[in-house]
């Protein structure tokens, strides 16, 4: 794309291209999306700003096709203690010991550099997907049939015209999309500056080894091991203390000094912060919508910042690319902020709640936070509750596209991701690797679960046979293809998706690109589901009675 061009027309425009932005192209590009994004800066992100990563955060990766690539400057963290004035530890969370069932380990830390380049390499994959660096946004009109983007490069300063059926703002917490679009912020910030230090450790150097949230009511920190030998500590500031104060290099090296060996770290980044708990008052203008601290933005204590602004782009990127195929009305890209808003903001909710914990402000608030926080957990099931990380909200969508429309049990909820072999790949593998990137519909071989193609109106699915664990793969069929319908068989190794089946008492579910579950139902009802579906996405349907379906 030359922007000498008078005019140039897209499907989707990305406006920022940080790790939610060239995350969400990267998806858009698996499923064919013609593709432009936009970024103000010519290279990846410097500064190691966000590092943490959950087990869906990953799952998202491994969607994008890019799991092996992320993974690789992974930092697995094995357990966190919260710890009090003196160093004594009155809660921990044992996350080697936690598995949600999503195939990843519950939290990790990251390089963003690191991230940001591995995912832009991802966009080289496809010619449909552009990404022009060092250009920005100047203005945005929308009609009934487009958005008409005015961009500028620069460094020339030359202005042109791009047409976009939509524009998604990835933009972060200052999003030019957002205020384009007219949207405003709701919510609070916190006046409390943190000083936020990352570096390189060399060996020998690290003396407070574990994730540690230092509970410190004369001042609050967080210190933690990170990825490719990085460290990263966060110090709150005291009343009347600077931001040139505190990052003068010996005051520096005197917080840093119980953690690491100031001699033998290297610092990269050291910056004063503030926090936020804003949200968007809508998520979507026209055909204009907000990802990531664009649309919503938290405190820290959760790490679920980034993860956040992750599921925005799992749950919109399929959506676009069905509307903007003819396989589903537009009508579905509501559902977007009806089934995000209520995830994201129980997750800022729980980050303010262990805000709370952190940063108990006096002697006497602190000592009562230790006594009430180890008396509980003698209490055998709130340890488990705290050690085991069951506070984080679970991946699970209230109401929205689903059977039904509202969640009711497994209906709603996160598919789990269990290992699993086929004749083409005997090893044991996760099982979104042979799920294809539409619709999934799972059923056990041996309740004689019936797969139609032609009950399913041509949308893009995938029908899956499970064989119980002990089945030979070798023996299993290979991949059927019924236009753009497919069969897969596949051997259940743990037994797990059947033991999913049977105790949502269903033969056969119904996974959204996005894994999560839309129906469940009995082995003989795959049809009236393939007709519910194509209802629900606004496919016409010939058979009538199909609204009548109960979901098992």
């Amino acid at each position: 794309m030359s922007p000498t061009d008078a005019v140039h027309t897209v499907d989707v425009a990305v406006i920022g291209c940080g790790p939610v932005g060239a995350l969400t192209a990267n998806l858009l590009g698996i499923h064919g999306v013609r593709t432009l994004v936009v970024e103000r800066s010519r290279l990846p992100h410097g500064q190691p700003r966000a590092f943490s990563c959950d087990d869906e955060a990953l799952r998202i990766y491994q969607q994008a096709g890019l799991l092996e690539q992320v993974g690789r400057d992974m930092y697995p963290v094995p357990d966190a203690e919260y710890v009090n004035r003196k160093g004594k530890t009155f809660a921990s969370i044992a996350l080697s010991e936690v598995d949600f069932g999503l195939g990843h380990p519950p939290l990790s830390f990251f390089d963003q550099p690191s991230l940001e380049q591995t995912l832009r390499a991802g966009l080289d994959r496809f010619d449909h997907v552009e990404l022009r660096l060092g250009t920005e946004l100047v203005a945005l009109r929308q009609d009934t049939e487009d958005v008409t983007l005015t961009l500028r490069d620069m460094a020339t300063l030359h202005t042109w015209t791009v047409r976009a059926r939509y524009v998604l703002g990835c933009d972060g917490a200052r999003s030019t999309t957002r205020a384009a679009a007219g949207i405003a912020l709701t919510g609070s910030s916190y006046a409390e500056p943190w000083l936020a230090i990352s570096g390189n450790v060399s060996p020998g150097g690290i003396r407070v080894e574990r994730t540690t949230f230092v509970c410190d009511w004369w001042r609050p920190a967080f210190v933690s091991p990170g990825a490719k030998g990085s460290y990263r500590m966060e110090f709150m500031l005291r009343p009347g203390e600077t931001a040139d104060e505190v990052r003068q290099p010996q005051n520096m090296n005197a917080l840093m000094e119980p953690y690491v060996d100031p001699a033998r770290f290297t610092t990269t980044r050291a910056v004063v912060y503030t926090f936020h708990n804003l949200v968007a008052r809508q998520w979507r203008a026209g055909r204009v919508f907000l990802l990531g601290d664009a649309a919503h933005q938290m405190p820290p204590f959760l790490g679920q910042g980034l993860c956040s602004g992750l599921r925005d782009a799992a749950n919109l990127a399929w959506k676009l690319a069905m509307v903007l195929a003819g396989d589903a009305d537009p009508t579905l890209l509501e559902t977007y902020e009806v089934e995000r808003r209520p995830h994201a903001a129980a997750m800022a909710r729980t980050s303010v709640s262990l805000g709370r914990v952190f940063l108990a402000r006096s002697r006497s608030a602190a000592w009562l936070r230790d006594k009430f926080l180890q008396a509980v957990q003698t209490v055998p099931r709130v340890r488990r509750f705290v050690r085991h990380f069951e506070f984080k909200p679970v991946p699970a969508h209230p109401s929205g596209l689903m059977a039904g429309g509202r969640r009711t049990g497994g209906v709603g909820t996160m598919f789990p991701q269990p290992r699993i072999s086929t004749g083409a790949s005997p090893a044991p593998h996760l099982l979104d690797e042979a799920l294809g990137s539409g619709f999934a519909v799972l059923g056990l071989a041996n309740v004689g679960a019936v797969f139609r193609p032609g009950e399913w109106r041509g949308l893009p699915v995938r029908f899956v046979v499970v064989h119980p664990a002990g089945t030979a793969p070798e023996d299993l069929p290979p991949v059927r293809q019924y236009g753009r319908a497919s069969q897969v068989d596949l051997v259940d190794v743990d037994g797990i998706i059947s033991a999913w089946l049977r105790r949502n008492r269903a033969g056969v579910v119904v996974l959204r690109p996005d894994r999560f579950v839309f129906a469940v139902a009995s082995a003989n009802q795959t049809g009236r589901v393939g007709h519910l579906l194509a209802a629900a996405l606004g496919v016409p349907q010939p058979i009538s009675g199909a609204a009548a379906f109960n979901a098992a």
